[in-house]
């Protein structure tokens, strides 16, 4: 029996382990970064262990750090999570070799599916050799990870090369493996994935479909299960070469197999992951089982059929959302800063998992996935709706989010009618991301903040003049608000508008006949109203806070990787060309030219540390 459990991970998957293993009465125990000193995760567990080295991603791919740190906390198991060494079977093998348990699969199976190139070759499958015109779109893809790193689309024979180095250098950045490799792009496919269960005596369960087609940069945002709209032919079909599949490397524990099911109705094999995925609970809300708790009875050599008759029975829908600390309108740029606060409606067919608390700060180093809301309903459409509005009106204060992204693509038609596929964002993202800023939400802050702050000292016998206070709203649009204090209260300076209360923390307007709450919270840079985020402007602004136009600014912090080839000071540059790359967040972001021009000036290096709003280069339009 396993007593004390290491997760060899951090955030959201190792609070989620740490959960169940108190469940069943099992001691927990962190390894943290320095970044992650206080993260939730190492205040969550029994125990927590540094690892030395510095405050970056790296740092949870020491495979001996982990073990070392495992010996000496005394755990007896190693659980390790999805993404970093999760499919690394050497790091498996130091785990057995250490004379601990292992809660994953053989490393000898991992070793077969966790490379990509040699799972296609398994199934009798094989990636591109020479890519011609022909072949193209592609897809490049890191052979030893997932979650889109190290993925990227080339329509263009000239961009495979320059495509290549980059994957290269984000695959290895990620996942300590630097391998790639080509395959055919399929154009308008859907993401179906079947979850696998094996235990060690020859029993293995695939545990209903996944659909995971909305994605952003080749990684998942929302997930369902099961699949809907796919025919049953297709879905047996499915199940069998997800069971072949875990059969012919002889599998165990949690796994699963990935599809991309073309408009023809066709499945081209993508992958197996040999670990849980991050989407893992959609599947056992549907399925009403707890695959965490399943992984450690299969390590400790229980038989599924001992723990149930047959694979559990399917009801109802699930679907996930995945919150990101990211800007869905400037190119997905990641955010960082404080999470102030993060809640969602409370009730029992709605999950929140998160490695966040209120007050937690948002480090650059990983994943910029702030939690994953769950639901789960009788049918789809119920799920839909409880979703969205779970999102809706969740209070997140801090960094800009895709919350908004999350709730429209719930609600679109395409979504709702289950016509969706990959290329969901790459059509509907600027239509999704449209600001639809309340109109009255800066009126509602000023009123708030101004509540209790002014009192007159004595009788005046002229009325009071009108204040006026200026925000800015997370798209950078600035709004001008005036009242005034009479002997009523305050009064909005705005047509058809009527304050029926105003505290510090809540206003109620009246418009149009009609009453609406804003609540209102304030930190020391922003201002939270409703689902609105705004910025206080000073009334008059500095003159010298300004850069020249053309200034190319850091839109995140984060390490210039690369500088393109040739650029130099004095050269031409083409709007919309590619300057260098920034990794923030375990992703590569490209930074391009404003504007045509000539580049007057370059301070971006490779190596260097960059901040929010830091002058990276100058681009001359005259």
């Amino acid at each position: 029996m396993i007593t004390s459990v290491l997760v060899a991970n951090r955030g959201e998957i190792a609070c989620r382990v740490f959960r169940t293993c108190r469940e069943l009465g099992i001691r927990t125990v962190a390894v943290h970064s320095d970044a992650d000193e206080n993260a939730l995760h190492a205040r969550m567990a029994d125990a927590a262990v540094r690892l030395p080295g510095t405050a970056s991603a790296d740092t949870y791919l020491r495979g001996d750090l982990i073990v070392k740190a495992a010996l000496a906390a005394g755990a007896d198991a190693v659980h390790p999570g999805y993404g970093f060494l999760s499919e690394n079977a050497g790091f498996a093998r130091a785990v057995l070799d250490a004379g601990l348990v292992w809660i994953g699969p053989p490393p000898a199976a991992i070793e077969a599916m966790a490379s990509k190139t040699r799972a296609k070759q398994l199934l009798g499958l094989k990636p591109l050799a020479d890519v011609t015109e022909a072949d193209l779109p592609v897809l490049v893809k890191a052979a030893a990870g997932g979650g889109g790193r190290g993925m990227r689309v080339v329509r263009r024979l000239a961009d495979l090369d320059g495509e290549l180095e980059a994957a290269r250098a984000e695959a290895h950045s990620a996942f300590g493996n630097g391998e790639v490799f080509v395959e055919p792009y399929v154009e308008g496919g859907r993401h179906i994935e079947v979850q696998v269960l094996a235990d060690t005596h020859g029993t293995v369960w695939a545990l209903g479909t996944r659909d995971c087609s909305l994605q952003r940069r080749h990684q998942k945002v929302i997930e369902e299960s099961p699949a809907p709209g796919v025919p049953e032919t297709l879905t047996a079909e499915l199940r069998e070469l997800a069971v072949r599949a875990a059969r012919a490397v002889d599998y165990t524990g949690a796994g699963t197999v990935e599809f991309l099911v073309g408009e023809d109705g066709t499945a081209h094999f993508l992958e197996m992951n040999t670990r849980l995925q991050v989407e893992h609970p959609v599947t056992e809300a549907v399925f009403g089982i707890d695959l965490v708790a399943l992984q450690i009875r299969v390590a400790e050599g229980c038989a599924l059929e001992a723990l149930e008759t047959g694979p559990p029975r399917a009801r109802g829908h699930a679907i996930e959302a995945r919150l990101y600390a990211e800007d869905p309108a400037q190119g997905w740029t990641p955010q960082t800063g404080t999470l102030h606060r993060l809640a969602v409606p409370r009730s029992p067919d709605i999950r929140l998992d998160t490695g966040y608390a209120d007050g937690d700060p948002i480090p650059v180093h990983y994943d910029p996935m702030l939690a994953k809301v769950v639901v789960h309903a009788p049918t789809r459409a119920e799920a839909i709706r409880k979703l969205a509005g779970a999102l809706e009106r969740a209070t997140i204060h801090g960094p800009i989010t895709n919350r908004d992204l999350l709730v429209r693509s719930l609600r679109h038609s395409e979504f709702t009618t289950a016509r969706m596929n990959t290329g969901f964002y790459d059509r509907h993202l600027p239509s999704l991301t449209e600001p639809t800023p309340d109109p009255h939400a800066p009126l509602a802050a000023a009123l708030a903040d101004s509540h209790g702050r002014s009192r007159f000292g004595g009788w005046r016998n002229l009325p009071a003049q009108p204040q006026v206070k200026r925000y800015a709203t997370a798209d950078g649009e600035e709004h001008e608000v005036t009242y005034r204090h009479t002997r009523e209260g305050l009064t909005a300076e705005a047509d058809g508008v009527r304050v029926v209360h105003a505290d510090a923390a809540l206003v109620v307007l009246e418009v149009a006949g009609v009453r609406r709450k804003y609540e209102v919270t304030r930190y020391a840079d922003r201002t939270h109203v409703n689902t609105t985020t705004l910025t206080p402007l000073p009334r008059f602004p500095d003159p010298t806070a300004h850069h020249a136009p053309g200034s190319l600014l850091a839109p995140m912090p984060g390490t210039v990787v690369r500088v393109a080839q040739g650029l130099a000071v004095g050269g031409p540059v083409q709007a919309g060309e590619p300057l260098f790359w920034l990794e923030a967040m375990k992703m590569e972001h490209k930074i391009t030219a404003p504007a045509t021009g000539t580049l007057t000036a370059l301070h971006a290096r490779p190596g260097q540390q960059v901040e929010v709003g830091m002058l990276l280069a100058v681009v001359d339009q005259t």
